[in-house]
């Protein structure tokens, strides 16, 4: 029986080994962490993640051919197989801090695959790194190796949160780089064989190590891009009265661009685009290449403004302060279906609002009361190292009431921001909404999710990004 060890049992590496453990029931896969809470959460009923289609996925093979575990030596020594599925957090400090990635734990993980293996292993690298990540870890690797062959794959996820399971069970490609040598090439075969159980044949795409590991920030970038793109011109549509709708709709029926990626929003968020550019930002300065560099950090830019000019709209359409009203946050996931939190857009939005001393009643299906404290009282980046080593949450912010009920969140409220394009935001009774606020009342959807005219007809007074601007809002508009 092969046996498959992921280290990491975060976003990419749970699902991805529970999706491997159903197709593959030959295969003997487990999923280890150091983390002990995390591993707990893993074998109970309340898994750590939520993902549609996971829970039915983990509980049909955990315990058959899945594993959970915090052995981490003992199974990985054990693994033909090894996924090295960790953090790899942006620098906060030193040579490339704010763009370069931190190897640190990666580097970790190599090292104590060498100290604990007795047999020939392929490492598989599963979490986004920067090129040529490969050959540092191999160097660890054949300097420790005590006569062990190592093989080193890059294997790059390209799931979408909300909708991994399904990107698994139906992949727009499997990407395996390896290298080319004899040995390179065996060892992707031997990772080909464990995808084509399910993946068909002409998707399962094998390249060299640096074009799987360029292709995965590469990808990142490129839709990042897009949504910079539409955000842009959601700022001009405002300025001209023209709909951003509209345009992306237009624009989008071209067969060459295609329309996915050109909804105009708050900004991007999640745990890789902002990442991953900074990382490819990082590589390209080392390289030589300032303005392929620089090209790639307005994205960015773009994106930091949207948030920005959002929070500005906001601030100016009540009378240019906010301090002392109650303002509802609808949504802190960065997207819908998913309780993830990690560059999410919500949180530079309520740090805004709360530099102008607003009241923030939050509001999200998935996210709890402790991770929403935790995220606006930390530092960037911070996130992005293991739970164990972020800095404990401080004091909560006195000026955020976390509830569990949009109508809770409403109730007394000057203004609604939406952040998260939940579904259960289009249906709300926007009437009874709007009887329990003060007046007048605001609505800032920051997903255009909501019925403009309908809720005008009410008596909000609506913003909607890229979307001609209402009376009131021309009458004061935002400043920079």
């Amino acid at each position: 029986m092969v046996k498959i060890c992921c280290i990491g049992a975060g976003y990419v590496g749970g699902p991805t080994m529970a999706v491997i453990a159903l197709k593959c029931p030959e295969i003997e896969v487990a999923v280890v962490d150091i983390s002990v809470s995390r591993i707990t959460a893993w074998n109970s009923d309340v898994l750590p993640i939520y993902e549609p289609g996971l829970d039915e996925v983990v509980k049909k093979c955990r315990g058959k051919n899945l594993f959970f575990s915090t052995d981490v030596e003992k199974l990985v020594s054990e693994a033909d197989i090894v996924f090295v599925s960790v953090n790899t957090p942006t620098k906060t400090q030193g040579l490339g801090a704010g763009k370069a990635a931190d190897l640190t734990y990666w580097e970790s993980a190599a090292r104590m695959i060498a100290d604990v293996s007795k047999s020939n292993k392929i490492v598989v690298e599963k979490s986004t790194v920067p090129v040529k990540t490969a050959e540092a870890i191999e160097k660890i690797l054949n300097h420790n190796s005590k006569g062990i062959d190592f093989q080193i794959l890059s294997n790059p996820e390209f799931l979408a949160e909300g909708t991994a399971i399904q990107d698994l069970f139906n992949p727009d490609r499997v990407l395996i780089g390896g290298r080319e040598t004899p040995e390179g090439q065996k060892a992707i075969e031997a990772l080909r064989d464990v995808y084509a159980n399910w993946v068909p044949a002409d998707r399962i795409i094998c390249t060299n190590l640096w074009s799987a590991e360029l292709s995965k920030l590469a990808a990142n970038a490129f839709l990042a891009q897009r949504i910079s793109s539409v955000n842009a011109m959601s700022a001009l549509c405002e300025a001209t009265g023209a709909d951003v709708s509209q345009v992306s709709h237009a624009v989008g029926k071209d067969t060459r661009i295609g329309p996915k990626f050109l909804n105009a929003s708050v900004g991007f968020g999640g745990s890789c685009f902002q990442k991953d550019i900074l990382n490819l930002v990082y590589i390209c300065e080392c390289n030589g290449l300032p303005e392929v560099a620089n090209y790639w950090k307005q994205v960015i830019k773009i994106n930091d403004y949207q948030k920005t000019r959002f929070v500005n709209r906001i601030v100016s359409s009540m009378f240019n302060t906010v301090s002392g009203k109650k303002i509802a946050i609808l949504g802190f996931a960065f997207k819908k279906d998913t309780g993830d939190t990690r560059e999410t857009p919500a949180i530079d939005v309520c740090k805004g609002l709360l530099g102008d001393k607003a009241l923030l009643s939050i509001y999200d299906p998935q996210v709890n009361e402790e991770q929403i404290q935790r995220d606006l009282a930390m530092k960037k980046f911070d996130w992005d190292h293991p739970v164990h080593l972020q800095p404990m949450s401080p004091t909560s912010i006195k000026q955020v009431n976390v509830v569990w009920d949009t109508y809770a969140a409403t109730k007394d409220a000057h203004g609604v921001c939406i952040l998260t394009e939940w579904d259960e935001f289009k249906t709300l009774d926007y009437q009874r909404i709007y009887d329990n606020m003060r007046k007048p009342a605001f609505i800032f959807d920051g997903r255009n999710i909501v019925d403009e005219a309908k809720l005008r007809e009410i008596g909000f007074i609506v913003y909607s990004i890229g979307k001609p601007l209402d009376q009131w809002l021309k009458d004061m508009p935002a400043v920079a």
